[in-house]
């Protein structure tokens, strides 16, 4: 038996001679699987591996794709022509894999094939940056390929006369493609939907590696580029008659009451109406947000939706910033990045000169926001790299609420006033995880038996006590009575299959809990606060997300007349109360469309055929013809980027590459942008005498000063802060 054992080890390590074909093959593979790792754990961070799990399918995800590609070079039967195709392959593998790193260490993102395409260096100003962006460990990405070359060249790698047999090669190949759906299901498990929603492309490589983003990614760009192709400047016809057909002017009492004034765009993620002055065990959920709600300076709206689909977030900033509804599958912001967009900041800019930024605690290629925000025009992105997010200062979605307000100060008080600023919440996300030293011991939560509802409130509450934070700041130092603040809801937090648990803490019986209960639940918060403007109160309008744009612009002064946006002023006495879905139901005050039934608003009881009657049959008839059209012909605008052939007067169509986000590049902007302007400038620094206002935020997170918060979860390396000489404790400190 041991005489056997033998016997096999060496007839399987003889089959992994370099000196034959089979052998090569398994060499080249191996080798860039190391390669691929390396990549991974020194480079992309470990994207973000939770668990065994994922670490386990991120391990294998190369071997699929390599075994596929080895697979077709064994068809090859000639000598030469087989070892230059197969170290042509592989430095062509290693190369793609190269370019990912160098992108990533800057953009912190991967690189698309438009990028590839569309730029003559891999990203505007990375070519003079390339080398500060090397590091240490690069030339193993390429040793390899020069050893084997030269083993080739010098003999100490013979090369194979015998050829592969073909049923041999038919059987690798079928193996290959076998692996790769076994890799599929893997990925699945671990994250349903990977490939339909496609909200990040560092899942992506994590379950299914480089190669096999860039194929999806390639069949992504011909599919939308094929349809861009069949587009006619005819196609907008339609498109701007049903628009101009529903325009709705603004009320001359609103309009322009807000001009001049700086816009924040505070983010509630997962935040819905429920938690709206909800009391639990006797304590508010949201106190703070109850007195901005109830506030003699904020609009407030009791009936407003979120209208988002597979998106999700992606599509609430999409409806945000564009006023277009998502997508029937998938994310505008994934699948149509690179889109002429005639979006808030670029229009805020145009018109008013107002600069933008977004502050995000997560990485910048989640929802592929590094890609879509400059094709939205938006100046600057702040996201994960900006910020130090070691240890218990972040969750799984990034930089916890109060330290990502607190630690953006730096970057906020150096923009050019007026400013359009988004900020992006993330601790109010599910699985609404939060440690016990972040949370109230003053706040008790509710005890049902589904532990998401539970924590759910918990990190309602926290997020709450961090923009009273933020608040307090704002009005230190004098700049909240020079803003509008809009507050916003983006998607239910708690699923429809959750609610029935939910229902008794919100006075429910849960066995008489309907569809349309259900779809009631998807109001979310909107507030306008304007301080100073004593016009308080809560309206009663019903809208949705798709509203937002048209209702800020004209609070501003801006006419949307000339531009193609689907909602409408809610402050107009011709806004239509009629608020659509994604998947088609839809509500007006009185009916609720959801399910395939009617259902009454007064008593939330659905009408059978014989109630309907013929008039109200054809009025529903009407409204979901009309639900569809509206829904078809903003999917028409994005699936064939028909705003190109749209030149709305005094707009300039927006260049992708003027924007770089990169953090070295960003920050030194920030600084000769103040330094040029000098008297002139109108950022905040400025005003206070070329010094930061950090020391006027006060925060009681207590991850700044546990010396346990730098250990135990997630680091996100700043790349800039090592090769320009920018340490990580002076670019902490500077925080």
């Amino acid at each position: 038996m041991a005489f056997s054992f033998k016997k096999a080890c060496f007839s399987f390590v003889k089959k992994l001679d370099p000196n034959n074909r089979k052998g090569f093959l398994w060499l080249l593979t191996f080798l860039f699987w190391a390669k691929t790792l390396l990549s991974y754990f020194a480079d992309f961070g470990g994207l973000g591996a939770q668990n065994l799990y994922q670490f386990f399918v991120m391990i294998i995800n190369p071997f699929a794709f390599m075994i596929i590609v080895f697979s077709l070079i064994s068809f090859i039967r000639r000598k030469l022509p087989f070892y230059i195709t197969a170290l042509s392959v592989d430095a062509l593998l290693t190369l793609l894999l190269y370019l990912n790193v160098i992108y990533y260490r800057e953009m912190s993102s991967f690189i698309s094939v438009n990028v590839m395409l569309g730029y003559s260096k891999v990203n505007q100003g990375l070519g003079s940056a390339s080398l500060s962006l090397m590091k240490i460990q690069d030339p193993f990405y390429w040793l390899d390929i020069v050893l084997i070359a030269g083993f080739l060249l010098a003999k100490k790698i013979k090369m194979d006369d015998n050829h592969f047999k073909r049923q041999n090669s038919l059987l690798a190949l079928s193996l290959g493609i076998l692996a790769l759906f076994a890799n599929l299901v893997l990925a699945d498990i671990s994250r349903p939907q990977l490939l339909t929603r496609g909200f990040d492309d560092t899942y992506t490589v994590k379950f299914m590696g480089v190669n096999f983003y860039t194929i999806q990614d390639a069949v992504n760009t011909i599919q939308v580029n094929t349809l861009k192709n069949t587009a006619k400047p005819d196609d907008l016809k339609q498109v701007k008659g049903f628009i101009k057909s529903r325009y709705a002017a603004p009320d001359k009492k609103y309009f322009g009451i807000a001009k001049g004034k700086n816009v924040i765009v505070i983010h509630l993620e997962s935040t819905q109406q429920f938690s709206i002055d909800r009391r639990i065990n006797g304590q508010e959920v949201t106190p703070f947000l109850n007195s901005i709600y109830h506030g003699q300076d904020t609009v407030s709206f009791d009936n407003f939706f979120h209208e988002v689909g597979q998106g999700k977030t992606s599509d609430a900033e999409n409806m945000l910033e564009t006023s277009t509804f998502g997508l029937p599958s998938g994310s505008v912001f994934n699948k149509y990045s690179t889109n002429t967009f005639q979006s808030m900041p670029a229009i805020l800019n145009q018109r008013a000169g107002y600069s933008s930024a977004v502050f995000h605690g997560n990485v910048a290629s989640f929802w592929n926001r590094s890609s879509v925000y400059k094709s939205m025009g938006y100046q600057h992105f702040f996201d994960a790299s900006y910020f130090d997010v070691s240890g218990r200062k972040s969750e799984v979605w990034g930089i916890k609420d109060k330290l990502l307000f607190k630690d953006s100060v730096p970057y906020l008080e150096k923009l050019q006033q007026p400013f359009y600023a988004k900020f992006l919440t993330v601790t109010n996300h599910y699985p609404f995880a939060l440690d016990k030293v972040d949370q109230d011991p003053n706040f008790q939560t509710t005890d049902t038996s589904d532990p998401v509802i539970n924590n759910y409130f918990v990190t309602n509450h926290y997020m709450d006590q961090s923009i009273k934070e933020f608040y307090a700041y704002l009005d230190r130092i004098g700049l909240l009575k020079k803003s509008i603040i809009i507050l916003y809801g983006d998607h239910y937090g708690i699923s429809n299959s959750e609610n029935r648990t939910l229902a008794p803490v919100l006075g429910r019986d849960p066995q008489k809990w309907t569809a349309f209960d259900d779809l009631q639940m998807q109001r979310v918060p909107f507030m306008i606060d304007i301080p100073g403007s004593r016009l308080g109160h809560i309206d009663h309008t019903y809208g949705g997300e798709i509203d937002v744009m048209p209702t800020l612009e004209h609070l501003l002064g801006i006419s949307t007349k000339r531009y193609l946006q689907f909602g409408q002023d809610l402050f107009s006495k011709q806004h239509s109360q009629r608020v659509i879905f994604r998947n088609q139901d839809f509500i007006t005050p009185k009916y609720t469309y959801t399910d395939g039934h009617l259902w009454s608003n007064s008593n939330g009881k659905m009408f059978d055929n014989d109630e309907l009657g013929k008039n109200l049959s054809k009025k529903i008839e009407r409204w979901q013809n009309e639900t569809d059209q509206e829904l078809s012909l903003s999917d028409q605008l994005i699936f064939k980027d028909l705003l190109r052939f749209y030149k709305p007067k005094g707009f300039t169509p927006i260049n992708p590459r003027n924007y770089n986000y990169g953090t070295y590049y960003t920050r030194n902007l920030l600084k000769e942008q103040n330094k040029k302007l000098a008297g002139k400038s109108r950022s905040i620094w400025s005003q206070n005498g070329d010094k930061s206002t950090s020391s006027l935020y006060h925060t009681d997170a207590p991850e700044q000063n546990d010396p346990r918060s730098s250990q135990g979860r997630i680091q996100i390396p700043n790349p800039d802060d090592s090769e320009k000489g920018l340490s990580s404790s002076s670019s902490s400190s500077s925080r």
